[in-house]
C-alpha cells in the first residue's frame, strides 16, 4: 500500500494578488512509523519556497528567499523541534484511522479484451480494466499460462469521475495454432487474479479476407464443373469419321 494524505491546508494571506500557502502532508507505504514521511511545504504564488522533510530532519530551501528562510528556521531549536514532533502528532497518530476508515476500502475491477487496428500482419489485443479502487493494479499477458514479456505496453492508470480508475494494456500478437492468450489482472480487491481468455475470433478484416477467399474458391469450383459438363455434353454428340 502506498498513500499520500494532505493533513493541513492553511492559507496565510495574499500580497498584491499573490497567494501565500502552506501544505503539510503524510506520505506512507505502511502504518509503521519508519515508513511514514511528514512534509511541510511553504508556497508563494504556486512556487514552493521551502519545506521541512522528516526524512531529512530539517528545512530545505528551493529559492534564494527560501534558502535564507530555511537557514533561519534551522537555527531556531523551538521551531525545528516542533516540526520533528509533527510526524508523530499529525501522521503516526492518524494514519491507522485513515487506513481503517478510508484506504482499506476497495472496489473490484472489471475487464474486457478487444482488438485494435494494426498496420501490419500482427494483431493488437487490448485488455481494458475499469472501475477499480485503490489505484495500484497489475496487468500481465500469458500464452498457455506462460507470461509474455515482449510486445506489451501499458497505459498510465487514469482516474474516473466516480473516484475509481481505469487502465489499458496492449499486446502485439501474431496468431499461431495452439496459442491460448490470456489477460491476467491482479488487484487488492480480488481474492484471486481475474483471468480473461482471448477467444481468438477473427477481426473484421480477417473475416473479409476469408469471405473473399471462400467466394473465389466456390466460384472456381462452379466454373470448373460447368466446363466439365459442357465438355462431356459436346463429346457425346461428336461423330468420328475414319480416315484411310
Amino acid at each position: 500500500m502506498t498513500g499520500s494524505w494532505i493533513t493541513l491546508l492553511l492559507l496565510l494571506g495574499t500580497t498584491d494578488g499573490f497567494l501565500n500557502g502552506r501544505i503539510a502532508r503524510c506520505v506512507f507505504n505502511s502504518t509503521r512509523p519508519e515508513d511514514i514521511q511528514y512534509i511541510d511545504s511553504y508556497f508563494y504564488n504556486k512556487l514552493e519556497l521551502m519545506r521541512f522533510d522528516s526524512n531529512v530532519g530539517k528545512y530545505v530551501g528551493y529559492t534564494e528567499f527560501g534558502v535564507n528562510q530555511a537557514k533561519r528556521a534551522n537555527n531556531n531549536p523551538a521551531i525545528l523541534e516542533n516540526e520533528r514532533l509533527a510526524k508523530d502528532r499529525v501522521c503516526v497518530h492518524n494514519i491507522q484511522i485513515w487506513n481503517t476508515g478510508i484506504l482499506s476500502k476497495s472496489v473490484e475491477p472489471y475487464a474486457v479484451i478487444h482488438t485494435a487496428s494494426s498496420g501490419g500482419s500482427e494483431r493488437v489485443l487490448v485488455c481494458s480494466v475499469y472501475g477499480f479502487f485503490p489505484k495500484h493494479l497489475t496487468v500481465t499477458w500469458t500464452n498457455n499460462q506462460q507470461q509474455i514479456s515482449t510486445g506489451v505496453s501499458n497505459s498510465e492508470t487514469m482516474p474516473d469521475q466516480d473516484w475509481t480508475y481505469q487502465r489499458h494494456s496492449h499486446l502485439e500478437y501474431t496468431p499461431r495454432s495452439g496459442d491460448q492468450i490470456s489477460c491476467v489482472v491482479e488487484h487488492i480487491s480480488l481474492k484471486e487474479p481475474l483471468i480473461l481468455d482471448y477467444e481468438g475470433g477473427l477481426s473484421d478484416g480477417d473475416r473479409n479476407k476469408v469471405a473473399i477467399g471462400a467466394s473465389g474458391l466456390v466460384l472456381g469450383l462452379v466454373l470448373s464443373l460447368a466446363g466439365f459438363i459442357y465438355y462431356r455434353h459436346k463429346s457425346r454428340g461428336l461423330i468420328l469419321v475414319p480416315t484411310h
